[in-house]
């Protein structure tokens, strides 16, 4: 209680909150679950034997296995090393508050925020776990004991519900129990999960469980999701993920866990992302948005302008029109050799072919019927990609990260448009060390001109009350952003 007494009754943040004059939302605020009470929960779910189970294998601990191993044992199977503490230490104040509700409600308005979502740690993790019977029972205990915990203090924090989805149907499942059962209003989906290859199960369950294939529930996926995608829109929560990338090939240092670390989020993020697109998902929804956190800004940025351009340079118009083999002009392919080969075709003008290479004679020929690989996301010019991605599309960004300019970047981003980057702090992780300091330093990106004062409204709050009002009008009903939020509708009519 002393510690309460000696914290400034202002800090930075909270006095620039009051200079802003507007609801600032945080869309990834970390906090971490009392271990007894999270399996006093799941033992009410699934029984003391899952119980025991699920304290010898964890979520997240083959992570964790580099530090069992030996080096020799490291590199022999290629054993990515994770992160060491990721938690704030320092600060008692703050490792405290990521734990406890009542006291996280009490500080957020210390970091200038009137309204955060909350991912829980373990809940983040919980729709990975492979053993189904294992994956639904801490799903289910971990979403009841966060709506449970965080209900009374709702006006000012909302926890998300994870969902698995292995299957559509256990999704689904979840997804009606989250929000009919529980009254949870967001949730979290993972980014992928991993199948294996069936070519390579015959070589048994350690090759298996290495060789495998990222289904990201779009395009190529092994299942048919839109039955899903269609609850999210039945029951109006926006699907958001929290996918990590480690393990994969481009993170897998043996030595260097800041190698593996870096971009993760976004490499997963980025997956799921085209997967949506080019799997016709945001055609077939036009009311759905999705939400990507932790990953940054400027790699959606990147990858809408790349969608673009490889749409304007290989379309199927623009394929049949400029790469087909079937309209080279032979004739004078052989003639342009004759006059500038010299010695180098000398007596082999016969063996000219198309010009194209040996590779070009390994190419089987392509029924063109087959070119069009924008179809099912339904491109046909290039302001329909503007309106399947930048409409659809949310990267949660932290409160220090400069490369959001380039989502505010509209002279760079086609058509002027801003991409809708907005507020993931990420407090309660080592990242953060001080959760009070999180307006400030947002605030601090306007004050260099990094962004503007218009940006960073739309990324503080606009684009935040956006997302969540899309398919829920209500999402704010009864919180602290409540006022804002009907207004921010109104003015929308």
């Amino acid at each position: 209680m002393t510690i309460a007494l000696d914290r400034p009754q202002k800090t930075r943040s909270a006095q620039i909150r009051e200079k802003l004059g507007y609801p600032i939302i945080d869309t990834d605020v970390h906090t971490q679950e009392f271990e007894p009470a999270v399996l006093d929960y799941l033992e009410q779910v699934g029984g003391t034997a899952l119980v025991e189970r699920f304290k010898e294998n964890l979520p997240g601990s083959s992570r964790f296995k580099w530090y069992k191993q030996s080096w020799e044992e490291r590199f022999a199977y290629r054993t990515n090393r994770p992160n060491w503490w990721g938690r704030p230490t320092k600060n008692t104040l703050n490792l405290a508050t990521i734990s406890l509700p009542k006291l996280l409600h009490e500080r957020l308005q210390e970091a200038g925020t009137d309204f955060a979502v909350v991912y829980p740690n373990l809940a983040t993790m919980a729709p990975n776990i492979g053993n189904e019977e294992m994956r639904r029972a801490v799903c289910r205990a971990v979403n009841t004991y966060h709506a449970d915990i965080f209900r009374p203090y709702s006006d000012r924090l909302t926890p998300i519900a994870a969902i698995p989805l292995h299957t559509p149907e256990e999704g689904i499942e979840e997804l009606e129990y989250a929000v009919n059962v529980l009254g949870l209003k967001a949730i979290q989906i993972p980014g992928y999960v991993r199948r294996p290859i069936p070519a390579f199960e015959k070589y048994g369950k350690e090759v298996a469980n290495e060789v495998v294939w990222i289904d990201n529930f779009g395009l190529d996926s092994e299942y048919d999701y839109d039955p899903f995608w269609a609850k999210c829109v039945e029951l109006k929560v926006v699907p958001t993920t929290h996918a990590s990338s480690q393990g994969w090939t481009t993170q897998r240092s043996v030595t260097n866990a800041q190698y593996n670390h870096i971009n993760h989020f976004a490499f997963a993020a980025e997956a799921l992302c085209k997967s949506l697109f080019f799997g016709g998902v945001t055609r077939r929804f036009p009311q759905l948005k999705f939400a990507f956190l932790e990953g940054g800004s400027a790699w959606g940025a990147s990858l809408y302008a790349d969608i673009i351009w490889h749409w304007e340079t290989r379309n199927k118009q623009h394929l049949l029109s400029n790469n087909n083999p079937a309209i080279i002009d032979k004739e004078a392919l052989v003639e342009l050799y004759t006059r500038y080969g010299g010695e180098l075709v000398d007596g082999r003008l016969d063996q000219i072919g198309d010009g194209l290479g040996f590779h070009h004679q390994l190419l089987a020929p392509e029924n063109p019927g087959e070119l069009d690989e924008f179809e099912l996301a339904g491109i046909e010019k290039p302001e329909d990609v503007r309106d399947r991605f930048l409409n659809h599309f949310y990267f949660g960004t932290e409160s220090d990260d400069t490369r959001v300019s380039q989502a505010f970047n509209r002279a760079a981003n086609p058509f002027g448009d801003r991409v809708k980057a907005f507020l993931g702090s990420d407090s309660g992780h080592w990242d953060v060390p001080d959760i009070t300091a999180v307006t400030a330093n947002a605030y601090s990106m306007a004050e260099r001109e990094i962004i503007t004062e218009e940006d960073l409204r739309y990324f503080l709050s606009i684009h935040p009350l956006e997302l969540y009002t899309s398919l829920n009008q209500d999402f704010f009903k009864g919180t602290g952003v409540e006022k804002a939020a009907n207004e921010y509708l109104a003015a929308k009519k």
